[in-house]
């Protein structure tokens, strides 16, 4: 099974906390995230009347999807959480100045397309530097310590 990520978020955006939420998707949508063919990099989420959608998520048609209905890739989507929820993050988003921000999609165990939604501030250009330059030295540490090994 596919697992769509969204690596920009977590580089731009410190992520505090996260939710779990289904996504309201047409057949063709869910065999084409089966296969892999979705893009979640450029998308965002924002929130109208009291609800949650995904905008700009990308969902490439297979060569084999349904020829009675036209298939929009990047068309806006629901999401689907329990009220208290919505209102909790939306409260959030608005009130403190975080962002939601779309983290990756897979399928729960019982074969339901779930979205890890995130909530998160936006990094300064310094701690984003100061993140590659850790991921930096610890790859330089592994390769000292496996040099020392042999």
């Amino acid at each position: 099974m596919a697992k769509i990520q969204n690596k920009k978020a977590r580089f731009n955006y410190t992520i505090e906390e996260t939710f779990e939420a289904g996504l309201e998707l047409k057949g063709w949508e869910v065999k084409s995230i089966r296969e892999g063919r979705a893009q979640i990099t450029e998308a965002h989420i924002y929130s109208r009347n009291g609800e949650l959608f995904l905008l700009n998520g990308r969902v490439v048609p297979l060569s084999t999807a349904s020829t009675h209905e036209k298939a929009e890739p990047t068309r806006t989507r629901k999401l689907l959480m329990h009220k208290s929820e919505i209102m909790k993050l939306i409260g959030r988003s608005e009130r403190a100045g975080y962002a939601l921000l779309p983290l990756e999609i897979y399928f729960s165990k019982h074969g339901k397309v779930k979205m890890t939604v995130g909530l998160g501030k936006g990094k300064k250009l310094y701690e984003k530097r100061d993140e590659i330059g850790e991921r930096e030295w610890r790859r330089t540490q592994e390769r000292l310590l496996k040099h020392k090994a042999r």
